[in-house]
Formats: structure tokens, C-alpha cells, sequence
């Protein structure tokens, strides 16, 4: 795509465009995880049970796993001033609904709503950035972004638990809609177009495989939780087949038409592996999530507060070290900063294996601040350096790919982890442990998995290059096209 030069940045300070989408997408993705402390409340207000109170974040990620596909399509062909505009008036639109919702099936439409604009944004941050940032400052650019794709989630569950502390959880929705209106409306005076739109029809099978398949992976995996393993087992293989009958598609059109997710991204060995690194990465921090939370507030009994309040440092830590990872990134490459990182995911995930009744909460609060700067030094070069392996003309399926394996990650990593829990708890339970103990032993093993699997990280992140190389822009169409389905 060509790129307006009154955009394109060869230097110096962070281009105003990137700045804006950053702010804005900070705002969007924060509600994928503000909910997670509202469920007991929600089941007295509305009157619902526990299980039908966890689609107020399950619908999110569903929603977002199967509009994602579609935004590399779609922003190819849309202005940037479009896309901006109807994200955030989807967004807003979900947010109001949201906060006067008068039953749990209201509520549920407006987060679904909310989904549909966030799913675009964090895409068109990504590909905005790699067209208007040269390459030798995208470290430190991409340092920035940290803040809205990393650390945004992190601090949901912090800022909904000191809200909720004080106030009702319509007020999770009231406070952000006012922030979302003047985002946007700052956001749509200033910002300037990137690059031509491209005339293409749209693929409708491919849309029906995507949203069907991914968001029945999705829901499959989130159903684990409820105890059962045939109905969510049978869901997520549907969802698997019907990914299937749309990479199959994606090939086809390759061929013969256009993509609506083009799968040539994968054939840079760069790219397909920090898509690894980024999903396991991102499974081990949602799963982490998960786990603390329950651990601080069902067996050391802190309240939604004391737990906000206990995690937020990490939180903080990962945000404030991004533009710093960024600038080393720029100086010294990938490797020194993605290897260590992957080392300290890991070690703090296997720190997490020994906690007990009374471990000390500042030893909590290292091992989490030390797992959220290794997420950090690991998210940002490798958002670069998978990215940056790309001609530019792949950037936005790229970036809308890394987003629904993270939607993915997210589910699995939530699934995982309770279901490791509930069973090792179950087996204790049966053999005679206290309610107590069983859980702790649950938690331990679920702590366990996770560091396991963040072993892979370390493995990914040691074949990673220092830097990435892209291919020529002129080479990407006809010399690419075909080449996926012969390898």
C-alpha cells in the first residue's frame, strides 16, 4: 500500500497517529478483562447463576476470535479514518448499552457489541505502525504499544476491582464511556489517512468459516471450566474443522481470488515463530490471571481490592518498561532482551509451583512483577521482529492473524488451568485432603503446566533472529502466490 509522506516518520518523536490509536486501543482492550471481578455481583443484581455470569467475558473473547480474521480484509479496503471512526462508534455504542442494560441478556448483546470495535483496533494499531515507522525506530514505537496490547488486560482486573469497591458495576461501563467519546472525537480531528484503500468483493464463505470456526474453538475451550469434557471436547473439534474448511478456502482464493485472511504471512520462518512465542506467552499470562486472583481471594481471602492492588505493580512494571525494552530493542536487537525474558516467564511461573498458605505476599509480588517484565521484554521485539519479517502489504493480515491466535491463547490458557486444578483438586479431595489443601494442590499443578509450556518460549525465542529482514515489497504478490500450498 502506498503511504501518505505527510504520515511517514524518518526519526525522532512517535508519529501523532500512532499515538492516538495507541491511547484508543488501550481504552478497547481493557474491557476484554474489566469483568472479571464483577461475576458475584452480577449474579445478585441480574439474578443469574455463576456459569451464565462468565459470558460477560466469554462472549468478549468469542466475539473478538471470530471478527478478528476479517480485519485484515477489511482494512485493506477502508481509509484509516473509516475504520477509525466505525471501531470506535461500535465501541461506544456497546458501552451505553452496556451501562443501562436492564437484564443479563441486554448486557450480554452490549459486550458483544463492545467486542466488535475492539477486535478492529488493536489490527489497525499494528498495521498502521509498520507502515508509517521506519524500521530503525520500530522498537521503540513498538515499546508504546506495549502499554495498550499487553498491559490493558493486566489492568482490568485492577481497575474493576477498585471500582467495585465503591461503586455498582454499571459504573465499570459509565466511567469508560465518556474517555471512549473523547478519544474518538480527538482521534477523528486529527487523524490522517495511511496508505489507498484496494478494491476486492468479499469472500462470504471464508467470513461464515472464521466466525463459526474460531468462535467455536473459543466457546469449546471456555466450556471446560464447567466440569463437563464431552460437550466442550465435541465443540472445539467442530471449531477445528471448520478452521480447517477455511485455511482450505484461504489457499483456493489465493489462487484464484482474494484472501480473506492471505496465509502467505506463514511462509516467513520469523513470523510463524514469534506467532508460537506470542500464543504460549499470552496463554501463560492469561492463565496466570486466572489463577492468582483465586488463589489471593478463595484460600488467603483478600478482597477484590487487596488482590487489584497486589498485582498492580506488575502491571505497572510491564507498561512503564516498554518504551524502555523498545529503545534496546532498536540498539541491540531481539535476542538479548526475548531470551532473558523467556527465562524469567518461565522461572517465575515454576516460583508460582511452591506457593502455600502462607507464603509471603511480597514474594508473591516479586514473582509477579517478575513475570510481567519478562512479558514485556519478550512481547515487544517479538511483535517487531514477527511484523517486521513482512512485506508491507501483508502487514494488516499479519497483525489480524497474531490477534486471533491471542484470543486462542486466551481461552486455552483459561481452560487449561482450571480444568488442571479442578482435577488435581478432585484426586486430593478423594483421597482424603481438606477443601483447602486440595485446591492449593490443584493451583500447584496448574502453576506447573503453565511453566512447562513456557519452556517453549525460551526454545522459540533462542531460534528467533536478532533482527528481521523483510521481503521486498515488489516480490510479495506473484513470487509468493502458489508457494504455501507447494510447501
Amino acid at each position: 500500500m502506498p503511504v501518505l509522506n505527510s504520515v511517514r516518520r524518518d526519526g525522532g518523536g512517535t508519529p501523532a497517529v500512532i499515538r492516538l490509536l495507541v491511547f484508543a486501543t488501550f481504552v478497547v482492550i481493557l474491557n476484554e478483562t474489566i469483568m472479571i471481578n464483577a461475576i458475584p455481583r452480577l449474579m445478585g443484581d441480574l439474578e443469574v447463576t455463576e456459569r451464565a455470569a462468565q459470558w460477560v467475558s466469554t462472549s468478549f473473547m468469542l466475539t473478538m476470535a471470530a471478527v478478528i480474521p476479517v480485519t485484515g480484509w477489511f482494512l485493506q479496503r477502508v481509509t484509516t479514518r473509516r475504520a477509525y471512526a466505525l471501531a470506535m462508534g461500535i465501541f461506544l455504542a456497546g458501552t451505553a448499552l452496556s451501562a443501562v442494560a436492564p437484564s443479563f441478556a441486554v448486557l450480554l448483546i452490549g459486550r458483544i457489541i463492545q467486542a466488535g470495535g475492539t477486535a478492529v483496533m488493536m489490527p489497525l494499531l499494528m498495521t498502521t505502525l509498520m507502515t508509517v515507522v521506519p524500521e530503525h525506530d520500530r522498537g521503540r514505537v513498538m515499546g508504546n504499544v506495549t502499554l495498550a496490547i499487553s498491559v490493558a488486560p493486566a489492568m482490568g482486573p485492577v481497575i474493576s476491582g477498585l471500582v467495585l469497591q465503591v461503586a455498582s458495576w454499571r459504573w465499570l461501563f459509565v466511567l469508560v464511556l465518556p474517555i471512549a467519546g473523547i478519544v474518538t472525537w480527538f482521534g477523528l480531528r486529527s487523524l490522517e489517512n495511511v496508505g489507498e484503500p484496494e478494491a476486492g468483493a468479499i469472500d462470504w464463505f471464508s467470513v461464515v468459516f472464521a466466525a463459526l470456526g474460531f468462535g467455536s474453538l473459543v466457546y469449546g475451550l471456555s466450556r471446560f471450566e464447567a466440569g463437563s469434557v464431552t460437550t466442550p471436547a465435541l465443540i472445539t473439534v467442530a471449531g477445528i474443522v471448520l478452521i480447517g474448511l477455511f485455511v482450505a478456502r484461504q489457499l483456493w482464493l489465493q489462487r484464484n481470488g482474494t484472501p480473506l485472511l492471505d496465509l502467505r504471512v506463514l511462509r516467513s520462518a520469523t513470523y510463524a515463530k514469534g506467532l508460537v512465542l506470542m500464543a504460549v506467552a499470552f496463554l501463560a499470562m492469561l492463565g496466570s490471571m486466572m489463577l492468582l486472583p483465586l488463589y489471593l481471594q478463595n484460600l488467603r481471602e483478600l478482597s477484590p481490592l487487596l488482590t487489584g492492588l497486589l498485582v498492580m505493580p506488575g502491571g505497572l512494571a510491564m507498561g512503564l518498561l516498554g518504551p524502555v525494552i523498545g529503545r534496546l530493542f532498536d540498539r541491540f536487537g531481539g535476542r538479548v532482551l526475548v531470551i532473558p525474558g523467556s527465562v524469567a516467564i518461565t522461572a517465575a511461573l515454576a516460583g508460582f509451583t511452591q506457593i502455600s498458605i502462607s507464603t509471603p505476599y511480597w514474594l508473591l509480588l516479586a514473582l509477579h512483577v517478575l513475570l510481567m517484565v519478562g512479558l514485556a521484554a519478550a512481547f515487544t521485539p517479538v511483535f517487531t521482529l514477527a511484523l517486521g519479517a513482512l512485506p508491507e502489504d501483508l502487514y494488516s493480515h499479519g497483525s489480524s492473524m497474531l490477534g486471533t491466535l491471542q484470543q486462542v491463547a486466551a481461552a486455552l490458557g483459561t481452560a487449561l488451568v482450571v480444568t488442571v486444578m479442578a482435577t488435581r483438586a478432585g484426586t486430593l479431595e478423594d483421597g482424603g485432603a481438606d477443601p483447602v489443601s486440595a485446591q492449593l494442590g490443584g493451583m500447584q499443578w496448574a502453576f506447573a503446566v503453565s511453566a512447562a509450556l513456557a519452556v517453549v518460549v525460551i526454545v522459540t525465542a533462542v531460534l528467533l533472529p536478532n533482527r528481521s529482514s523483510a521481503p521486498d515489497d515488489a516480490d510479495s504478490g506473484e513470487k509468493a502466490e502458489g508457494e504455501l500450498i507447494e510447501a
